[in-house]
């Protein structure tokens, strides 16, 4: 039985890495076993157990499910609620704020426009979400498929170096925070330079192959949809509340030591009682696509399910102790934590960085490593980079991909190599710093 969570594991892992061919979303998969692993843990407990009776062990999982539900709740409120806020700001076109002002079609300029534009917008915002709206700006900038693929890839790579280094840019680093590996200061101090690293050497590798002007890209009429022209001052009125909601989050939680989810969930409040106000002139058709009520309908709820499913089948084998041998092996045969970290990323770009992390955190205590330790922070910066070497390594990429329609094995030819070496690069610079 204590291998058989082992097996449901790894094989649901399969099922999620290969989720395009398979066709199988891979939040049903990560639900089954996190269920799975879960009900083996508490019917055989008194067997992984020895030492407790069989009703002992039943009350002590049920114990620790319930403890990760309280922990693992807090990253999922803190995910609905910062994606809300997106949606907000995307459903009045808060964005265009950003993209209307880039007028040049020549592709160096361009390349380090987005890119540098990516990697700040993705450290506010998400790497995820960023990806979405960079995405989108790059099919209405060029027209030609070769142009669009390789800035889609640059968007990748500036995206998940963007999130690396901010508390709130990627799912990960939001993960260690929220569990207090790191801090927000510490972690913004820390990784800036290195994730910089990170875009800056593919960026001028980029820029020695890449010449002339991008084709730019047909004016399509705006769809119908139904909804009233946001006004100037509502598009920057919700672009600047909902960006200022999301900064104010880290600087919350120092004032008050609450949850970080706390803080989303008041930037939410204050928006949505913003958004209220500012459309009940108006009629129920044109107001609900700019309402909260209409834009949560958008958010990408099988994403938070995966988490949900990801993360609790990652807490039973941290219960069932499958993390801490894990942790020794590892510790055995690398020894330093610089090469297990750089393992972590690179094997972060097959499978999910969300549960390499999480396992990472269950291998590890604050006993082993305490807050702000050189381990959590290159260990944010390898699971939050690492997954730009393979377009399905990331979220960002797997959206991109999605989007764009970007082939694996093209994105493998064009772009690997110059996120490797950016990847190695990040790494040498934090060796360095430290």
């Amino acid at each position: 039985m204590y291998l058989l969570m082992v097996f449901i594991f790894v094989l649901g892992y399969l099922a999620i890495a290969f989720e395009h061919s398979l066709k199988i979303d891979k939040a049903a998969v990560a639900l089954l076993i996190g269920v799975l692993c879960w009900t083996i843990l508490i019917t055989s407990g008194y067997v992984i157990f020895p030492d407790l009776t069989a009703e002992a062990s039943h009350s002590f999982v049920e114990h620790r499910l319930m403890e990760h539900l309280g922990d693992i709740a807090g990253i999922l409120f803190f995910l609905l609620g910062a994606m809300t806020i997106v949606e907000l700001i995307d459903a009045h076109e808060g964005f265009s704020v950003i993209t209307d002002k880039i007028t040049t079609r020549n592709r160096v300029k361009l390349l380090w426009i987005l890119g540098i534009i990516t990697f700040f917008l993705s450290a506010v915002l998400d790497n995820l979400t960023t990806a979405i709206v960079m995405a989108a700006l790059i099919r209405k900038l060029m027209k030609e498929k070769s142009d669009i693929w390789i800035f889609g890839g640059i968007i990748v790579l500036a995206a998940n170096a963007g999130g690396a280094w901010s508390p709130i840019g990627d799912v990960t680093t939001i993960m260690l925070w929220i569990g207090g590996q790191v801090t927000a200061a510490k972690i913004v101090g820390s990784l800036f330079l290195p994730s910089l690293v990170c875009l800056v050497v593919p960026l001028v590798m980029f820029s020695l192959r890449l010449k002339g002007e991008v084709m730019s890209a047909e004016i399509n009429e705006k769809e119908g949809s139904g909804q009233e022209e946001v006004t100037l001052f509502e598009k920057n009125l919700i672009f600047g509340l909902g960006i200022s909601a999301l900064l104010f989050v880290p600087i919350f939680k120092t004032l008050t030591h609450l949850p970080p989810f706390m803080g989303v969930l008041l930037g939410l409040s204050v928006l949505w009682l913003v958004t209220d106000v500012m459309h009940r002139s108006k009629n129920t058709e044109a107001k609900t696509p700019l309402s909260i009520a209409g834009v949560i309908r958008r958010i990408d709820t099988p994403s938070i399910l995966f988490f949900l499913g990801i993360l609790t089948a990652v807490s039973s084998l941290q219960v069932a102790g499958h993390l801490t041998q894990l942790s020794e092996f590892l510790d055995e045969k690398l020894g330093s934590i610089y090469a297990i970290n750089t393992a972590i990323g690179v094997l972060s770009s097959i499978v999910d960085n969300v549960p390499l992390v999480a396992g990472a955190i269950g291998m590890y205590s604050f006993t082993d490593f305490p807050p702000d330790h050189t381990f959590w922070e290159l260990l944010a910066y390898c699971a939050g980079t690492g997954g730009s070497l393979l377009i399905i390594g990331s979220a960002a990429g797997v959206a991109i991909m999605g989007i764009l329609k970007i082939d694996f094995i093209w994105y493998m030819k064009h772009i690997t190599l110059f996120a490797f070496v950016g990847y190695i690069a990040g790494i040498i610079t934090y060796y360095f710093m430290n």
